[in-house]
């Protein structure tokens, strides 16, 4: 399934992507279906979904120039990895790193997949990182990584904005991955199901039209399974929370010369089988 949240920003409605120009509109069945958080997903909504696919009372909408929200309701903390392709850490001046570098974004940075990126005041080097990211189904703690899948709900599309003299300057990554509108999510949250080969993924990125990240999620140093095993062993992850795994080289500030976003552009990021975002910068 393609779980997608629908609607003006602030009052997106759940749904589920059908795939052929439908959307399921799972409150008009399911009232008790709030919304995608964590009661949701702790709570075995993913199941319910699926009987209500069978259900001939269904309805639906037409999806056709239907605003989409970030997939999931603001998770309780969004846990990014840096570094996570050798030759991104190469291109950015990294050394390898023998444990994944753990650094956070802002709840308030997330972003509707195609909503505009807006740059800060005084903004100056800006750009994207296109990542796979992973959303947690229930509470983790301590898990091993035999086991970590089955703590996965789903999987999306995160593109890491930053403001890379910010991030320099201030001495740690917060502020210049955080701003406001630079964590664009989804379009689509995608069930395990959907997505059987995590280590066989492109993950790519667009600016303008013109390719600057064409990688693969065979490439990453840490995997999904390994990274939630490292991060639940001392930070409890809750439904709907969110990892966002690397990204792959190519980004523009590390180019020569550097490529980078300016109003009027528009930025592309996408994984092959996940999802692909289009946001304009103002």
């Amino acid at each position: 399934m393609k779980l997608v949240r629908f609607g003006e920003r602030g009052k997106e409605r759940p749904g589920v992507w059908m795939g052929d120009g439908r959307i399921l509109d799972v409150r008009a069945l399911a009232f008790h279906i709030e919304d995608y958080n964590g009661h949701f997903f702790e709570n075995h909504g993913l199941d319910q979904l699926r009987i209500l696919l069978d259900d001939p009372g269904a309805k639906y909408i037409d999806a056709e120039g239907v605003r989409l929200g970030v997939p999931i309701v603001r998770p309780s903390k969004i846990v990014c990895v840096g570094a996570n392709y050798a030759a991104h850490a190469k291109e950015f001046g990294h050394d390898i790193p023998e444990e994944p570098i753990l650094f956070s974004k802002a709840t308030t940075s997330l972003n509707g997949p195609n909503d505009p990126i807006t740059m800060p005041e005084g903004a100056q080097v800006v750009d994207s990182e296109a990542e796979l990211a992973v959303v947690i189904g229930k509470t983790a703690s301590k898990v091993r990584k035999e086991d970590a899948l089955d703590y996965v709900a789903g999987y999306t599309v995160v593109n890491d904005v930053t403001e890379r003299i910010v991030q320099k300057a201030n001495g740690q990554w917060f502020r210049g991955k955080g701003f406001d509108t630079f964590c664009p999510m989804g379009p689509f949250l995608v069930t395990p199901d959907e997505v059987p080969d995590l280590r066989n993924l492109r993950v790519w990125q667009k600016l303008n039209g013109e390719t600057l990240q064409n990688g693969n999620t065979d490439d990453m140093m840490f995997s999904i399974p390994f990274l939630i095993e490292y991060i639940s062993q001392g930070m409890t992850l809750l439904p709907g929370d969110v990892i966002a795994t690397g990204t792959p080289p190519g980004i523009g500030s590390a180019r020569n010369p550097q490529v980078l976003m300016r109003p009027g552009d528009v930025v592309e990021v996408g994984v092959d089988g996940v999802g692909v975002q289009r946001s304009e910068v103002r």
